[in-house]
């Protein structure tokens, strides 16, 4: 009897819940301290995991679980950043 396949599992760093890798967004602290959202999940760099709602972006921006996690002070414009691409994603994710 075929096993059924095991994904990884990640902790959202916002609101500390456990899913599948592929249901969460990757945000990169890249080598040269760039911060970027990785949507392929296998850039290089220090990586922190966050669902794919603007809460949780905020919860982690309020405990700066961010940026214990990534090891880098993330700046107001980054953060807008992020909640644009966050909200982005949402939407793209409520039309498919």
């Amino acid at each position: 009897m075929p096993r059924p396949k095991k994904f990884p599992v990640r902790m959202c760093v916002g609101c500390r819940t456990r899913k599948e890798k592929r249901e969460l967004i990757r945000v990169v602290r890249t080598p040269d301290l760039q911060l970027v959202i990785d949507p392929t999940g296998k850039k290089a760099g220090r990586g922190a995991y966050l669902c794919p709602q603007v809460e949780c972006l905020q919860k982690a921006i309020k405990s700066k679980a961010l940026e214990r996690n990534l090891g880098v002070q993330v700046g107001p414009e980054i953060l807008a950043q992020l909640e644009a691409d966050l909200c982005e994603r949402a939407h793209e994710q409520e039309d498919g």
